[in-house]
């Protein structure tokens, strides 16, 4: 399946909507002149005919020409293009950063500064990507945003405006009956509110098949304690956000086809969307699984294991920082030395939560800040791997280096590569998780060495070739291999 532009190609768009394909569902967007709504793919109303219908790039498109949210179908809702994840031009990154919120925390002007262009070429730019600028773009997260909240929270209309980013009560009043065709009330009075107005109960869109499974054991496996906690088949975890610290909660076994349940606990409710974006690259939530298994199950020795675990995701990642510290704390030792040395980390220095709820994790991780201003020999490490947490954390305190997805990962990984103490494995590992790049490869990593063999792949990193662009998906299957093995041996 290739997505890119594909709203251009009307035939292959109406194919995909009479078929109710759900992995088309934020690749583009079905806008139907006779009903003035646009839809997803997959929505399950009487498909119409051909002449009354136009393709767009994003929801935001279709709400700039005049077109209202679908009240089935929900289509701001839907996961976003797996173009994203692919892409890592200006477009991309700066929709990643639209998705975070920094246009209402700074504007479109601190968007284009953030990526190196000025306001018109970013304009010019997102507009022939997604056909809408980025002020639309951020108009239509806004959008969604105010609908969570309205439908998962008793907070007040007022309190859901100002925390969804709208500038006063009466754009948020005419944003919704524009997008939506209602009124605020009519929309938390058909879906009811229960929640309170700390805590928010939603869920996150995925694409099928999601092996929640092998995301959970990933997780579980390297969770620290402090700032993550795990159970039957859920993940918890603390959040460092704009306006305050959050947990978030997922269900990654027991959950609805096409969904995540996802519980929040937020400091500030203006931190919803950011902390659902974070959420969102935890999970590798925009993924497209069958292009991806579709190739990669194209090698004969790698397709059993794809085969094993269909819709397998490369875990992501909530702070980039937390990553870089963590893959310094990981060099050459076992993932759970690691863990242990991450842990202690966090009981001397992270920062407590102060929240209320029922979840289990306690701490903050230490910001690269205070990272910074340790004595590397108070860290139980090698001196060599003391040099390279310093180097770094001062990198990433000083902002030399910006590890999220509005990032240019070569050359975030050229600057990572100059730190001292920083080779390859470490480099990569972090492009992996923190840079969300699809298509990394470790050839030297001992676990990908044995998964090899296991299979009987003489020269993995050559036979890697083959996989581009989704390396980084072969590299979470070959870990699974072991995985499996651990399995047996138990």
């Amino acid at each position: 399946m290739s997505s890119t532009g594909m709203h251009t190609d009307s035939e292959a768009c109406y194919r995909a909507v009479k078929s109710k394909d759900r992995r088309f569902d934020g690749i583009f967007y079905t806008a139907v002149r006779t009903t003035g709504i646009y839809c997803r793919p997959s929505c399950p109303a009487i498909t119409p005919r051909l002449a009354n219908v136009t393709f767009h790039p994003s929801a935001a498109a279709a709400q700039l020409a005049g077109y209202r949210a679908c009240k089935r179908c929900l289509p701001d809702a839907t996961p976003g293009s797996p173009e994203w994840n692919v892409a890592a031009d200006v477009a991309g990154r700066a929709m990643r950063l639209i998705a975070d919120g920094t246009v209402e925390r700074e504007g479109v002007d601190g968007l284009a500064g953030r990526l190196g262009y000025s306001t018109r070429q970013l304009n010019r730019v997102v507009t022939g990507a997604y056909g809408a600028g980025p002020l639309a773009l951020a108009r239509a997260r806004r959008s969604q945003t105010a609908r969570v909240l309205i439908e998962t929270t008793a907070l007040s209309f007022a309190d859901v405006a100002f925390a969804s980013g709208f500038a006063s009560i009466r754009q948020f009043n005419d944003t919704i009956r524009e997008v939506y065709a209602a009124t605020p009330t009519e929309l938390r009075g058909r879906r009811g509110s229960t929640s309170t107005s700390g805590t928010l109960s939603t869920r996150i869109g995925v694409r099928e098949p999601f092996h929640g499974a092998g995301l959970h054991a990933f997780l579980a496996l390297r969770a620290v304690p402090g700032i993550e906690a795990v159970g039957p088949g859920w993940y918890e975890r603390s959040l460092a956000l704009p306006h305050g610290p959050g947990v978030v909660r997922v269900e990654l076994l027991d959950r609805p086809a096409g969904q995540v349940p996802c519980q929040l606990t937020l400091a500030d409710a203006r931190d919803l969307a950011p902390a659902l974006e974070r959420t969102r690259r935890l999970l590798d939530a925009d993924a497209d699984p069958v292009a991806v298994d579709d190739q990669l199950a194209a090698d004969t020795l790698l397709a059993p294991v794809v085969r094993r675990r269909p819709g397998l995701r490369v875990p992501g990642h909530v702070d980039g920082a937390e990553v870089a510290v963590r893959a310094v704390l990981g060099q050459q030792v076992s993932v759970v030395g690691a863990r242990t040395l991450a842990s202690r980390l966090v009981a001397s220095h992270g920062h407590e939560l102060d929240l209320d709820g029922g979840h289990q994790v306690t701490h903050l991780f230490p910001s690269a800040d205070v990272l910074a201003e340790l004595d590397p020999t108070e860290v139980a490490m090698p001196r060599a791997r003391g040099r390279a947490l310093a180097s770094v954390c001062t990198a990433l305190a000083s902002g030399d280096i910006t590890l999220d997805r509005s990032a240019d990962r070569a050359e975030t990984r050229a600057a990572l590569l100059g730190l001292a103490g920083v080779g390859p494995w470490t480099a990569d590992y972090i492009a992996l998780r923190a840079l969300g790049d699809p298509d990394v490869f470790l050839p030297t990593d001992l676990g990908v060495r044995h998964a090899a063999a296991h299979l009987g792949i003489d020269d993995v990193a050559a036979r890697s070739e083959d996989w581009r662009p989704w390396r980084s998906y072969a590299l979470v299957h070959l870990w699974s291999v072991l995985s499996d093995q651990r399995t047996k041996e138990s």
